[in-house]
């Protein structure tokens, strides 16, 4: 039986199978939908040859706008290219200045998505959004606060994504996907009619710039700045064009004879790369963040026990998290994770409950 929700509701439709999905179940469930596409910033430059399916360009508009046709739907593009720039570009190459290793999905999923879907329904007298994210939200009934919780396919989950969303947000975010797994998303396209999703591959590139230009990307956007390569013992073994293109823990594009090496941290005030072949020296337990996210923040009022993880697709582990200021929060492992790396984000858990994260500061002692 229908559920009848007099209810408008934003979905913030990328073109993609996922978020139009969302659409048609929320839809089917009888809230009053309106589809909106953010329209973003990339970097105008001629070797940037994103995929032709990656969200937020003028072909997954049109895809977008078909779907919200067919359906009966209200479609509308929201240009948002100067924030985007601001918020989420403009990040990206400073915190590469700044030889830390960005992660731009969390800082626009806090920052820019989000944010301007909930401005565009506030001027439309709208409450609610959704997106195709797989991800749940539900009240606790006896903390009475609401909770972000992982998805019923966990290969897909996203909540790592979504661990800096404020808690006054989530009582009006919807997740339609959340109990539903990918293959069950693709046949819910056919079954509606949408099989063409189904032959479209998901693009891996940020939606700014493709990951084969990233390299072209920083020569433009910051240049090149060579510094020494050396190992832990301080042997020098060559040169580097600059530290925005490495990342703790990598093994390509070091380009030195008598290897495998991995890249163990940055000398920022002498531009040098320390590399290493042992893999052994990349391993640590401690992890101080700042800033950083509690969904409810009356957690962590002493030591906590958690999982957590230090990138996306990497296992949880057993840490416990303490706080040391208002701005810091401590992490530290039960066994040493690989390559902590400066600007990327650790994401808690407690079960299937997404706590919050922090953005890497450094790792401690």
């Amino acid at each position: 039986m229908k559920k009848n929700h007099p209810k408008k509701i934003v979905v913030g439709m990328s073109g993609g199978v996922d978020s139009s999905m969302a659409l048609i179940l929320l839809k089917k469930q009888g809230w009053q939908v309106f589809g909106v596409s953010l329209k973003y910033d990339v970097w105008r430059n001629k070797k940037n040859l994103l995929k032709e399916n990656v969200c937020c360009n003028a072909e997954s508009f049109k895809i977008a706008k078909n779907v919200c046709a067919k359906l009966g739907v209200p479609y509308y593009i929201f240009d948002v290219s100067l924030e985007f720039k601001k918020q989420v570009i403009n990040y990206f190459i400073q915190e590469l200045k700044n030889n830390r290793t960005p992660n731009p999905c969390i800082i626009c999923n806090r920052y820019l998505k989000f944010k301007k879907l909930f401005e565009w329904a506030k001027q439309h007298g709208i409450q609610y959004v959704a997106t195709g994210h797989y991800a749940q939200i539900k009240k606790n009934s006896q903390t009475k606060k609401y909770e972000l919780i992982k998805s019923k396919d966990k290969t897909k989950d996203q909540t790592y994504s979504l661990c800096f969303l404020p808690q006054e947000w989530l009582k009006n975010i919807v997740f339609p996907l959340g109990e539903y797994t990918k293959q069950e998303v693709y046949k819910m396209a056919e079954k509606y009619g949408f099989k063409f999703f189904l032959k479209m591959k998901q693009s891996q590139d940020f939606c700014f710039v493709a990951n084969k230009c990233l390299n072209c990307f920083l020569s433009k956007e910051i240049g090149k700045k060579s510094g020494n390569i050396k190992d832990s013992q301080g042997n020098f073994l060559g040169k580097h064009n600059g530290l925005h293109f490495y990342t703790i823990g990598q093994r390509k594009g070091i380009n030195l004879s008598n290897g495998p090496y991995f890249v163990k941290k940055f000398n920022n005030k002498k531009n040098e790369l320390i590399i290493t072949k042992n893999q052994k020296e990349l391993f640590e337990k401690n992890v101080l963040l700042s800033p950083f996210n509690l969904i409810n923040k009356k957690i962590l009022k002493n030591k906590l026990k958690i999982m957590a993880k230090i990138r996306y697709q990497q296992p949880l582990a057993t840490a416990i998290l303490f706080p040391v200021s208002k701005e810091k929060i401590k992490l530290i492992f039960d066994k040493p994770q690989r390559a902590i790396t400066s600007g990327q984000f650790a994401v808690f858990y407690k079960g299937d409950v997404c706590l919050g994260g922090g953005k890497i500061v450094k790792s401690v002692k």
